[in-house]
C-alpha cells in the first residue's frame, strides 16, 4: 500500500507510506479525558487497514488553547514538548482536525525553527490518511442511518480536507448521507471562542442544530469531537433534538457505534 498525492485545496504534497511502517498516534487532551473510545477507535481503524501504532506516552497538549487566546509564549512551551515527545516518529495521526492544524499551519506562526516545523508537517488528521496517503476509502463498515456530516473549519479551511470524510462515509454499507444545509458555516465552538464569546457561540450553534434538523439525519458525525461536544450538548438540552446522536467518525469506521 504505497500511496502519495497533492491535495488541490491546501496545496500540500502528501509523503508515500510504506507498508509497515509504524504511525504515532497523538491524542489530543479532551479525546483523552471526555472521549477515550475515540482514540480507540482510531487504533481499531489503523489496525482494520494494517497499520502498526505505538503511542508516545510523554504526548501532551498541541498547544492550541494557549495560541488561539493569544499567550503565544505559553504555546511554545507546549508546542517544543509536544515536538520532542514525536521527533523520532515519521507518522503521527491524530483523530481531530482541529490539533492537526495546529500542528501543520501554526506550529511555525510559534516557533519558526525548521525541526519544529517538520514535526509538525509530519502530522495528519485520520480521513486525510487513510484516503490521501494510503489511498483507502472502504473499511466495511455497515451503519444503517440517516447521517449527517459537520466537517469543523480547521479542518475544511486550514486543512482543506473535505473529500476524505465524505468519501469513506460514501462507503459505508446502508448508510443513508445527509447533507446539512449550509454545511460549511462554523458551528461556533472555536475553542476557547465559546468561553469568551458565549451568546455568539451559542447563537451559531443554535443555526448549526437547525439545519441539522432540517438534513433530516439520525445521527451527526464529525473528525472533530470538539464541534461534537459543542453540537451534542445543544441538541440535549432541546427534547425535540435530543433523539439525535453525535459520533466521531472514526467510531463509525471502526464498526464501534450501532
Amino acid at each position: 500500500m504505497t500511496h502519495s498525492a497533492s491535495d488541490g485545496a491546501s496545496g500540500f504534497t502528501y509523503p508515500r507510506y510504506t507498508p509497515g511502517e509504524p504511525v504515532a498516534l497523538f491524542i489530543p487532551c479532551y479525546v483523552d479525558q471526555f472521549y477515550p473510545q475515540v482514540g480507540e477507535a482510531t487504533a481499531r481503524v489503523l489496525a482494520k487497514v494494517n497499520v502498526p501504532t505505538v503511542f508516545p506516552d510523554k504526548q501532551t497538549c498541541c498547544g492550541q488553547p494557549a495560541f488561539n487566546s493569544g499567550y503565544w509564549e505559553e504555546a511554545r512551551k507546549v508546542v517544543r514538548h509536544f515536538c520532542k515527545a514525536f521527533a523520532d516518529q515519521k507518522w503521527i495521526v491524530s483523530p481531530s482536525g482541529s490539533c492537526s492544524a495546529m500542528c501543520r499551519v501554526f506550529f511555525g506562526h510559534v516557533d519558526p525553527d525548521p525541526e519544529i516545523v517538520g514535526i509538525g508537517r509530519r502530522v495528519f488528521e485520520l480521513t486525510e490518511f487513510l484516503v490521501n496517503v494510503l489511498g483507502v476509502t472502504d473499511l466495511g463498515a455497515s451503519f444503517p442511518y440517516k447521517v449527517a456530516l459537520h466537517n469543523g473549519c480547521h479542518t475544511r479551511r486550514e486543512l482543506g480536507v473535505v473529500d476524505p470524510p465524505l468519501e469513506l462515509l460514501r462507503h459505508v454499507r446502508g448508510l443513508d448521507y445527509r447533507e446539512i444545509p449550509n454545511v460549511d458555516e462554523c458551528c461556533g465552538f472555536g475553542g476557547t471562542f465559546s468561553v469568551k464569546m458565549p451568546g455568539t457561540s451559542l447563537a451559531m450553534g443554535k443555526s448549526k442544530v437547525e439545519n441539522i434538523v432540517k438534513s433530516g439525519a439520525d445521527v451527526v458525525v464529525s473528525p472533530d469531537t470538539s464541534c461534537l461536544m459543542h453540537i451534542g450538548g445543544m441538541l440535549r438540552r432541546d427534547p425535540q433534538t435530543r433523539h439525535i446522536r453525535t459520533l466521531h467518525i472514526a467510531e463509525v469506521l471502526a464498526g464501534m457505534a450501532s
